[in-house]
């Protein structure tokens, strides 16, 4: 079913409203979860993806990009601990994070579709997905599969710009990368959420989304991290 009959994200079925980005490009947005998608003429092919990416110039020797990373570290650091083991899902073609993480005692490995295909050997006692979730062309699929990766109690950490109202989206410059195919609200999140098996931790960054795995084995299980 194309995307722009079924969300592709909870799989409520159509008619969506519609709305362009500054590109031009067509979106619905789910009533349900609220997610914006592109329809599917605008999803731009492997090839070309592969190709946009590859011009990226982030690194560590980048210290713009480095302290953009560390967005997402400040918030988990309460919970990270000396010995735990992670992953970057989606590093790109320069793992950064791996290296910022090893100064907090946390080892992390590197997945990309592109650029580091080996499948994840999860699971993991936390996930990162930083600037990520938006390039997903089914995030039913990619948000399972993340899900799967995490440990019981272990950590999902996952950076996106989240969207504001259809009349901001229509000028905002954060759509106009054409590999950003789908938007979050925060109601978004709290879906996955709730539909993934997550609870809510303390951010104090809308950019930012901290939850951790529900344990389905243990009574106090909505029980934050100490």
């Amino acid at each position: 079913m194309a995307r722009q009959d079924q969300c592709p994200l909870c799989g409520t079925a159509g008619p969506f409203e519609r709305v362009q980005d500054i590109r031009k490009r067509w979106h619905r947005c789910c009533g349900h979860c609220h997610l914006l998608f592109v329809e599917d003429a605008f999803l731009p092919s492997p090839s070309a993806e592969r190709q946009r990416y590859a011009t990226h110039q982030n690194g560590p020797h980048d210290a713009g990009y480095v302290a953009f990373l560390r967005q997402a570290i400040v918030p988990a650091r309460p919970y990270l601990q000396d010995g735990m083991r992670g992953l970057d899902y989606g590093c790109g073609h320069t793992p950064t994070l791996c290296g910022l993480l090893e100064e907090t005692g946390v080892t992390c490995e590197n997945y990309d579709p592109y650029f580091y295909p080996d499948p994840p050997r999860g699971p993991y006692d936390v996930v990162w997905a930083t600037e990520v979730v938006e390039h997903f062309y089914v995030p039913a699929r990619e948000w399972e599969r993340m899900t799967r990766l995490v440990k019981p109690d272990g950590l999902l950490v996952v950076m996106t710009a989240p969207w504001e109202t259809l009349a901001h989206f229509r000028s905002w410059g954060y759509a106009s990368d054409e590999t950003h195919v789908c938007f979050y609200r925060p109601e978004t999140v709290a879906w996955i959420r709730a539909t993934f098996g997550f609870v809510a931790l303390e951010s104090r960054n809308p950019r930012v989304f901290l939850m951790q795995k529900i344990d389905s084995n243990r009574v106090d299980k909505q029980r934050p991290l100490p």
